[in-house]
């Protein structure tokens, strides 16, 4: 099932480094890590729609992993 989230991206040092998505309702997602290049700017306003992935395990542990399917810059 797809969601759409807006927020803003943070780069965490957490591990090996990973990207957030701090949404604007105060959740936090950690971006999948095949995310677009484009999309991971610290600091960058963002609508992203995607699919958290229950499947997915994280060495970072943020928040529930997101993979993007687009997103818009806000």
């Amino acid at each position: 099932m797809s969601i759409t989230v807006s927020g803003t991206i943070r780069k965490s040092n957490l591990g090996a480094g990973a990207w957030a998505l701090n949404s604007d309702d105060g959740q936090t997602y950690e971006v999948m890590h095949d995310a677009p290049q484009d999309l991971l700017k610290d600091g960058q306003k963002v609508q992203v729609k995607g699919q958290v992935r229950n499947d997915v395990m994280s060495v970072a542990m943020i928040g529930p992993v997101l993979e993007v399917e687009s997103f818009e810059v806000k």
